[in-house]
């Protein structure tokens, strides 16, 4: 028998049994789901990753639906136990849904949520601050005073590189691709080498646009490009940064190979999805290229790092903090609850996941709709006319 888990309650006679597997930041989440008559039940256990066991605790007899987290292993024995309960609900407090066992889900007839649209500009803008202290050596330089090592200035001291006038490359234009490039380009005056398999034109009239708006101001103006491939990019490009998706075409996309290709004092930014990247080839990369540098929010096997990636003074490493803004964590607390409500009360599937705004706003009352279900189809739910 599981062993009993420690919880909180909200609204303790409600007529659904929702659960959430960790505290979640904000309370918006709650009150929208106590107003429709739930029960919240949040998990206050003190671990960082909860095991299938500890789920099925606090999943129990009665569960009408669950908010969950990317750290966990939603697959059969998950989605079994949920249905034996009467529930019909979960979601990922996350864009992402590597964790989840989609087909699993289906079999058993549960929803799966998850929440985009809140992330884009947050995740890019994570991934030009990583662009920005690598480029200047911010991190290494922070550690140096902590030390008590400086005692005076030096013509040499954490020289870095300067981005105006230097090339970003952009492997994955989509929604945070392109806005993480629009950063780099208007705040650094940065031109644009870009990779994806369809034309980000909205981009491409972007980087237009401000080229002609630098020019008519006498400055030298920006310029863009679509590589023919990504090999390309890497050989060209000062700064890139993934944002790809991850799948058996994208794993290990940047390899012992791959990072050869790049300048010797080239950045790397990793904001997507960790096993893109071969981490130990990289850790060896980064031993052979002192001027070679990387910022990563993501790792191959998280929440461990691949041996020596930590003693590198050339790399950022940051514990998955890329959507970590209030308004961001705050949002996909709310859309969580809201995938799990709208499948308990009924309601129809939003008919773009990623014009989320009607959910977001806390002046008026969310649609009656669930903001993103990723197996709607499979299910035979219905789409919103919202």
């Amino acid at each position: 028998m599981a062993k009993p888990v420690s919880i909180e309650v909200w609204n303790p006679n409600g007529k659904y049994r929702v659960v959430s597997t960790k505290p979640m930041p904000g309370t918006r989440w709650i009150n929208l789901l106590v107003q429709q008559d739930c029960r919240v039940e949040i998990c206050t256990e003190k671990k960082t990753i909860l095991s299938v066991e500890d789920i099925i605790a606090l999943i129990g007899n009665k569960c009408d639906g669950v908010i969950g987290q990317l750290t966990e292993d939603w697959g059969d024995t998950l989605f079994s136990a949920l249905s034996k309960a009467g529930g019909k609900a979960f979601s990922n407090m996350a864009v992402g849904y590597n964790n989840v066992d989609v087909n699993a889900a289906n079999k058993y007839g549960v929803a799966v949520g998850n929440t985009p649209g809140v992330l884009t500009e947050t995740t890019a803008e994570l991934a030009a601050s990583l662009s920005l202290a690598a480029s200047r050596r911010i991190v290494e330089a922070d550690g140096f005073m902590r030390a008590g090592l400086y005692d005076g200035w030096l013509p040499h001291l954490f020289v870095g590189n300067l981005l105006k006038g230097q090339t970003v490359g952009v492997i994955g234009a989509g929604r945070i691709g392109s806005a993480y490039a629009r950063m780099m380009i208007e705040g650094f005056k940065m031109n644009l080498i870009y990779y994806d398999l369809y034309q980000a034109t909205r981009l491409e009239k972007f980087v237009t646009a401000y080229g002609q708006f630098l020019k008519a101001s006498g400055e030298q103006p920006v310029t863009w490009k679509r590589a023919s491939s990504m090999d390309e990019v890497l050989q060209v490009a000062d700064v890139i940064s993934l944002h790809p998706i991850l799948d058996k075409t994208t794993y290990h996309l940047i390899n012992k190979e791959r990072l050869s290709k790049m300048k010797k004092e080239a950045i790397l930014i990793n904001c997507s999805r960790g096993p893109v990247v071969d981490e130990e080839a990289l850790v060896e990369h980064l031993k052979q290229n002192p001027m070679f540098r990387v910022g990563l929010d993501v790792f191959e096997d998280e929440p461990y790092m691949k041996p020596g990636l930590a003693d590198m003074q050339n790399a950022i490493v940051v514990p998955h903090i890329a959507s970590a803004s209030k308004w961001t964590r705050e949002g996909m607390a709310t859309l969580a609850a809201l995938n799990v409500l709208g499948k308990i009360k009924g309601y129809p599937t939003w008919s773009n996941p990623n014009a989320v705004d009607p959910f977001l706003d806390e002046n008026s009352p969310p649609p009656s709709a669930c903001p993103s279900i990723v197996n709607a189809k499979a299910l035979g739910l219905p789409v919103s006319k919202l």
